[in-house]
């Protein structure tokens, strides 16, 4: 089933909350594949510490092709401009073979790189250029960077003057780089929130935390750090790598680990609610689906919306 409105179904939500098992199975129906919006399951050998749930790939039987997820080795700091390069290239890969893309993650920083439509490009800083524009006003460098052919102007880059040094100096570096590619494909998609209410999430969180402990998340740590990571490579992964590394190093104690890290998680999902409503102040309009929802009745809304 292809749609001419969308070329692409995003299926978001806050940890636990069950979205990687809905975007399979809605992938499984329309002839599509998943690409990950998970910055840190692109990472091999952090699988329960990331939360990786290959099984929710399997859909009656069939596996189901996923992306970006295992492309780079634990100790590397991959970013956003890297995963936007990444999503479409694989992006354009599925739609050359005719399949429906579908985007699942949690990262709002990554869905974000992808439904805003925007280009990034990695900009250095240019310190001759800042010291020239050191001296003027606010009102002045406003003015300069109106005098950009090609400038959109954003309401945020004339907010501060080191907001509006910084957009100038982006402009700059187009200007003297023409040949960077700035062009976007047009993605069109149709975006799906996945939500418990909030004491649901929190069980959730709570019991899925119990269960990664049980299926051995903390020797995946141990096995990391005995490979050679240092635990401060490690602890840049934050939440579940920062506090077991603690916990194996001495400085924290089994329950201290566990009671610090399953309210970092809370906080963390509550930040990620808070990301996705900003999201939605900003445009994107999020079609929410109640987590308690049948599987059946999720995926009929899915498909419905889809096919408007």
């Amino acid at each position: 089933m292809h749609n001419e409105k969308y070329n692409l179904i995003t299926i978001l939500g806050p940890t636990a909350s069950g979205k990687t098992a809905v975007a399979a199975k809605v992938a499984s129906l329309v002839n599509g594949e998943v690409i990950s919006a998970d910055s840190r399951q692109v990472y091999r050998s952090m699988d329960l510490g990331t939360g990786k749930d290959y099984a929710d790939y399997v859909v009656d039987g069939q596996s189901i092709p996923y992306h970006l997820i295992d492309i780079v080795d634990a100790g590397y700091e991959y970013n956003v401009f890297e995963y936007q390069k990444d999503f479409l290239r694989v992006f354009a890969d599925i739609t050359s073979r005719e399949k429906l893309p579908v985007m699942c993650g949690g990262s709002g920083l990554y869905l974000e790189a992808i439904l805003k439509n925007y280009k990034l490009i990695q900009v250095p800083i240019n310190e001759p250029l800042r010291e020239s524009l050191d001296d003027k006003l606010l009102w002045e460098l406003t003015e300069i960077l109106r005098g950009y052919k090609n400038y959109l102007h954003n309401q945020t880059d004339t907010e501060s003057s080191k907001r509006a040094i910084r957009a100038i100096e982006i402009e700059e570096y187009y200007l003297t780089h023409p040949e960077i590619d700035t062009g976007m494909p047009d993605i069109k998609s149709l975006v799906v929130g996945v939500e418990f209410e909030r004491s649901a999430r929190r069980k959730r969180i709570t019991s899925r935390l119990k269960q990664r402990l049980k299926e051995g998340m903390l020797d995946e740590v141990q096995r990391l750090l005995d490979s050679g990571l240092t635990p401060e490579q490690l602890t840049y992964y934050g939440l579940e790598y920062k506090y077991m590394t603690l916990h194996l190093t001495g400085k924290m104690t089994y329950q201290e680990m566990f009671d610090g890290l399953n309210v970092a998680i809370h906080q963390f999902a509550k930040r990620q609610m808070t990301w996705y409503r900003r999201m939605e102040k900003q445009g994107t309009d999020i079609h929410w689906l109640d987590g308690f929802m049948p599987m059946e009745e999720k995926i009929e809304k899915i498909l419905g919306w889809y096919s408007e």
